[in-house]
């Protein structure tokens, strides 16, 4: 087997999205084992991913079958770029079909718990034998190994349910190591990612911050910046990255709407303004939205009120700011894996309607500051901490936009939403 090529600056995983409900599971356990991963489109041609330049390439699991006419395809150029990689499930049917074997559809299917039964484990099962609980997931079967490609493992049901070119870095495993319920699953994507692809794992929440923040100096440069907070993780980890910064150069809205939870307004202005000197505005609006709010009971109802009041608050104020060109959002990478359109990858940049302050006025024309934007939650979590939020902050219940105003049946009182906050608070 050739030995892996020294890591580059920047350790990049591409995982190519076929459809699977565990390609963002994929990512996430990626990351864990500290190395930036990001989905892509599985149809996306290779000179696009080579822009990029991954380190190697996952290609996921997805409910198609590789012999079906409309079923999604990987650039050949992909599998043929000398680039690690590993196919999961569909990716794996793929890999066998593309690079000379075969694949058919087959009465045996596998779904749920079973067993794969270690041959020869390979750089990829190194440290497993015997046999070791796996969860299955397909109707298709590898009937024949393209030329070159070795077995490594198989179930009842599966002959060829671990296999690989050891010497071009292409492996194909036939279940999913990326859920809990196969037992070794981290252990055989790390294999995957450090022996086999040579990776080092330093993608770290000391390095995104470090990365985030050289990156908003860049994108602001003299410019001011505008932040709503809104007392959960999201928006605080934003507003003090970009303080962090920027500094001065940022001031953070805090439209309290009356409909916080117990004490939440004190906690904020507490943290971010007292302890870290972030500059905010205090907006407080609580008899605006209330009044707004008076003799609306249907749910749907009051959120669009209390959107569209936040909307006019926010305004008010960021007019009152004068000149300010960026507004920083908290926008997570769920948010953009969700608005990713099918067929390319440029629409990942767009953001959904009900995120944030999303509906603001277009005339209000400000560039997004969005330092969070390829983070996941408890990655944001781990980020707060670096910063030096505290726990209490940083591990909190999330809470959504229309706060409590949406628990709280019925019309929404003063006296409704303090029974709710002392609830809540027990």
């Amino acid at each position: 087997m050739t030995s892996p090529p020294p890591a580059p600056a920047q350790e990049l995983v591409l995982v190519l999205d076929f459809g699977s409900q565990y390609s963002q599971l994929i990512a996430r356990r990626i990351r864990e084992a500290n190395i930036y991963c990001e989905l892509v489109p599985g149809t996306t041609p290779w000179a696009r991913l080579a822009e990029r330049r991954p380190s190697a390439l996952i290609l996921s699991g997805g409910p198609a079958s590789v012999y079906d006419a409309n079923s999604p395809q990987v650039d050949d150029a992909a599998l043929d770029a000398g680039l690690p990689v590993l196919g999961i499930c569909y990716g794996c049917n793929l890999i066998a079909r593309d690079l000379g074997g075969e694949v058919v559809p087959t009465d045996l299917r596998e779904y749920g718990a079973a067993e794969l039964v270690i041959d020869d484990g390979g750089a990829l099962l190194r440290g497993l034998s015997g046999t070791v609980p796996i969860w299955m997931s397909h109707g298709d079967q590898v009937l024949r190994l393209p030329p070159g490609f070795a077995n490594h493992g198989h179930t009842v049901n599966a002959p060829f349910a671990a296999f690989a070119d050891q010497d071009q870095r292409i492996w194909g495993i036939q279940f999913h190591p990326e859920v809990v319920h196969t037992r070794d699953g981290m252990a055989i994507l790390k294999n995957f990612l450090f022996d086999i692809a040579g990776l080092h794992g330093t993608w770290t929440p000391r390095s995104v911050v470090e990365e985030a923040t050289e990156r908003i100096r860049a994108q602001v440069g003299d410019g001011r910046v505008i932040c709503a907070l809104s007392g959960g993780v999201d928006s605080a980890v934003t507003a003090t990255l970009v303080h962090r910064a920027v500094g001065d150069q940022l001031t953070c809205v805090f439209v309290d709407n009356g409909l916080l939870r117990r004490g939440e307004a004190e906690m904020v202005l507490d943290v971010l303004h007292d302890n870290l000197d972030i500059s905010i505005r205090h907006a407080r609006a609580a008899d605006r939205f209330l009044g707004a709010l008076a003799g609306v009971t249907d749910p749907e109802a009051k959120r669009k009120v209390i959107g569209r009041e936040f909307i006019e608050v926010f305004e008010e104020e960021a007019r009152a700011l004068g000149d300010i060109e960026f507004l920083a959002q908290g926008t997570l990478y769920p948010d953009v894996i969700e608005s990713t359109a099918k067929d390319t990858v440029e629409s990942a940049v767009v953001i959904k309607s009900h995120h944030n302050v999303g509906g603001l006025p277009e005339d209000l024309r400000f560039q997004l500051v969005e330092p969070l934007r390829l983070l996941f939650k408890d990655e944001v979590r781990r980020v707060g901490l670096e910063l030096g939020l505290p726990e209490e902050m940083v591990h909190r219940q999330p809470f959504p936009g229309p706060g409590l105003a949406i628990r709280c049946l019925g019309e929404v009182t003063r006296e409704r939403l303090e029974v709710l906050r002392a609830a809540d608070w027990i």
